[in-house]
């Protein structure tokens, strides 16, 4: 039986395979990935509890249980136009295409209000907060007064934070909600997914501890990738910038593309 999700997965590995050719001649084109609706149609029904990160290279999906606390939140990696936003992006609209309101809402923070302005008036969203506005410091200590009361709902907050440096001008009680949201958070399911610069990782080493579970998107810097990884010779270059992903699965490489957010066929 035909599988598109499996074919697009076997296309990005012939292209990684292909790479140090295509290196050599002019920048190809990203190629263009299934909608994350014909993917979802594609998929089937999934369980509950799970929030869709992406498709793995056998066409599978990705994915976050939400109701077990253990990977803690996600910190995703990725050098600038490497894709942080759009797969942040992608689980907020898979989130809100998967799940009742009752049972997933998102909220996101961003220096770019307008880069999310589309998804603003799903009915998951309970708000798009610039960082440099008192909204973001307001939406924060609302999540972090949930979190304390929360001791047996079954809804999940995704906190979705697109850029961690951001997070290092908010005053001094913020900080300390948003390290008491990492640390607790998942445990009273609110899940902060958050992404950051690679390049300017140095700038956010106080955070960096805070996340044991990282993903990965297209890193020049073999260097900065064996420093956020804490494995030497991890390179990840070779993943397609906008749309191929990697985290740690035990002893080897998950890799994984995220769908797109335009409509299906």
């Amino acid at each position: 039986m035909n599988n598109p999700l499996r074919n697009f997965s076997m296309m990005l590995e012939a292209l990684a395979e292909l790479q140090p050719e295509i290196e050599a001649s002019l920048p190809q084109p990203k190629p263009a990935a299934p909608s994350l609706s014909d993917s979802l149609s594609e998929l089937g029904p999934l369980p509950r509890e799970a929030l869709l990160l992406g498709l793995a290279s056998d066409g599978l999906p990705v994915l976050l249980n939400l109701h077990d606390p253990h990977p803690g939140p996600l910190l995703v990696a990725a050098d600038p136009g490497a894709g942080k936003t759009d797969l942040l992006q992608m689980i907020a609209q898979a989130a809100t295409e998967m799940h009742e309101q009752g049972d997933v809402q998102f909220g996101a923070l961003t220096n770019y209000p307008d880069e999310w302005e589309h998804l603003a008036g799903l009915e998951h969203c309970v708000g798009i907060f610039p960082t440099y506005h008192d909204s973001a410091i307001d939406f924060l200590s609302s999540l972090s007064g949930w979190a304390h009361a929360n001791k047996g709902s079954q809804q999940s907050i995704l906190l979705l934070i697109d850029d961690l440096e951001s997070m290092e001008h908010i005053d001094f009680d913020a900080r300390q909600t948003l390290r008491y949201l990492l640390l607790r958070g998942p445990a009273r399911r609110v899940w902060p997914i958050v992404s950051m610069n690679a390049e300017r990782a140095l700038r956010v080493e106080s955070w960096l501890e805070a996340f044991r579970t990282r993903i990965f998107g297209n890193i020049q810097s073999d260097h900065t990738a064996d420093t956020l990884t804490g494995i030497q010779g991890s390179t990840l270059k070779h993943l397609q910038s906008g749309l191929q992903f990697a985290l740690r699965e035990g002893d080897e490489w998950l890799k994984f593309w995220i769908p797109d957010l335009s409509e299906g066929e």
